[in-house]
């Protein structure tokens, strides 16, 4: 454990196994985004639900801002969520995972149970301008396309302000234009990202550090510029992926 834990965002030092893979992940985040890329099979996913205590660790410690969420060693595993007494960690996949029987607005105000009404409905009016999706307030998610799925799975996601948000491919149904405006309400938000992506381009629009993941090892963490350049014909063999013009 590095000792200027003020200067980490996310300590991890993670062993993860089942069903024959195994995942041994340590690594830092220290900047506000981050991009995690790898080819299919790496372990992104399962990365990420370990970190949001949705999958438990076999061993190891993780920390965030100094606040110990799980050491196996002591037997702690702080409960997943974004509350005061859980991890306060987000998550959005690509499925955006959006209650059916509640509207837009019912949706995003879930997690705000411990705002006073008035305070809860400003978030939620907040959340909903920021991410474009005022107009959609009062619809339930099977009246919303994919791409406007995610916008409310964000903004729910955003709302309780958690001190971490994980984010599982979400933008792969956004055309571009979408896509950039949810990055840039992100970035407003100040929320600290960890994103999986398979778009190298998300890396240079965000100015994030890049983490490279491959069979459950953490090969490559850094500067994305650095680290995709040193590693930029594997990822282009294994993602498919062209490297966009700096």
């Amino acid at each position: 454990m590095a000792s200027d834990a003020a200067a980490e965002l996310l300590d991890a030092d993670i062993l993860f196994r089942r069903a024959g893979f195994e995942l041994r992940a340590r690594f830092m985040l220290r900047a506000p985004w981050t991009v995690l890329f790898g080819p299919s099979g790496a372990g992104k996913t399962t990365l990420l639900r370990v970190i949001a205590g949705l999958a438990a660790a076999e061993r190891g410690r993780l920390t965030l801002h100094g606040r110990v969420l799980t050491d196996t060693a002591k037997g702690i595993a702080v409960a997943p969520g974004t509350g005061a007494a859980q991890r306060r960690i987000g998550f959005v996949t690509q499925q955006a995972a959006l209650f059916p029987h509640l509207t837009a607005r019912a949706n995003v105000a879930f997690g705000l149970t411990s705002l006073a009404p008035s305070a809860r409905q400003a978030r939620v009016a907040e959340m909903l301008r920021l991410f474009g999706a005022e107009a959609l307030a009062e619809r339930r998610p099977a009246a919303l396309s994919g791409g406007e799925r995610q916008r409310v799975a964000l903004a729910r996601a955003v709302a309780p302000e958690p001190e971490l948000l994980l984010l599982d491919e979400p933008f792969a149904a956004l055309d571009v234009t979408a896509r950039v405006a949810m990055i840039e309400a992100l970035r407003t938000s100040g929320v600290q990202v960890l994103y999986v992506s398979h778009d190298l381009a998300d890396a240079w629009q965000t100015n994030a550090n890049a983490i490279v993941l491959e069979s459950g090892q953490v090969v490559a963490q850094g500067e994305a510029r650095v680290v995709l350049a040193d590693y930029r014909s594997q990822l282009l063999a294994q993602l498919g992926a062209s490297t966009p013009s700096r």
